[in-house]
């Protein structure tokens, strides 16, 4: 098959771009499942999700690496980015963490790359990655988003810029400034809103209400006992998993592994998907990634 046009690229990314924006729309939550190579996005889009999303815990464990403390380069991270997008004809959107940039125009020039690396969508977080001070102030967090917004207008397709506010995870349990940062990344042109680590269901339901664009939730802690259903009563559009996938495969090779080792059994490998399955599973398709 011969490979595709600079032309072809262009309107394949516009197409998933305008689904993208539609299923945020949508009356309907849906739910952003999260890839960390492509075995895992062709997997997820076999099964069916609508979109698929980066994960940044994932790539940073598969690379060996922690989370969180800027172990893991741009540069790593748009090539995760790339890899992800080639493997699936869905909508892409990526974790950029804060936007790899100590000013605005590093951050503008991260989703324009973003965008060249084959992604419809990105987040860029209030987190700083320094233990000493973990949250962007308030004025610098809402210019940060302002220049990926900014960045992501100039583009020849509409880019989901989600903007997210990192209290709950650096031990701020701040509600109240949770909402106003939301409020302000609103203000600022953000298209989706996300503030991982809500407690429950009424936090969840106070930060929909006071907001009018798009807000993501994270299911992780208390909401994992919440459905798609119920989240999407509460006022939720989208749904994203984190690094849920990723450390649960990562615990069934722990438990698989530490098994074998201190037991002498095997048992835990019969319940491995079959090789052939899995071969099957991520055989080439008709007109292959990126097609209809």
């Amino acid at each position: 098959m011969s490979p595709i046009t600079e032309d072809q690229h262009r309107e394949d990314q516009h197409r998933r771009a305008l689904e993208f924006r539609r299923l945020h729309e949508a009356q309907e939550p849906f739910v952003i499942p999260n890839a960390w190579d492509a075995g895992t996005a062709r997997l997820l889009t076999g099964l069916g999700f609508a979109a698929i999303a980066s994960t940044s815990a994932g790539l940073a464990h598969s690379l060996g690496r922690s989370d969180g403390a800027n172990l893991v380069s741009r540069d790593e991270v748009l090539a995760n980015a790339r890899e992800l997008a080639a493997a699936t004809h869905l909508p892409v959107s990526a974790d950029l963490e804060s936007g790899y940039g100590a000013d605005r125009e590093q951050i503008a020039e991260t989703i324009r790359l973003a965008a060249a690396a084959g992604l419809v969508g990105g987040s860029i977080e209030d987190a700083t990655g320094d233990p000493d001070a973990p949250l962007h102030t308030f004025a610098e967090a809402v210019g940060r988003v302002r220049a990926a917004v900014l960045a992501a207008r100039e583009l020849d397709f509409p880019f989901t810029v989600t903007a997210r506010a990192e209290n709950f995870l650096y031990g701020r349990p701040d509600l109240d400034d949770t909402i106003r940062r939301l409020q302000a990344f609103e203000e600022a042109g953000a298209d989706v809103l996300f503030a991982p680590g809500l407690p429950d269901a009424e936090a969840v339901r106070a930060v929909c209400a006071a907001v009018d664009r798009p807000v993501n939730v994270l299911v992780a802690g208390p909401l994992l006992e919440l459905t798609v259903d119920r989240l999407g009563e509460l006022g939720v559009r989208r749904i994203s998993l984190g690094s849920g996938l990723s450390r649960l495969a990562f615990t069934a090779t722990m438990n698989a592994a530490r098994t074998i080792r201190h037991t002498g059994s095997f048992a835990p490998l019969t319940e491995a998907l079959p090789y052939g399955s899995v071969n099957a599973l991520l055989a080439p398709q008709d007109g292959g990634p990126g097609t209809e």
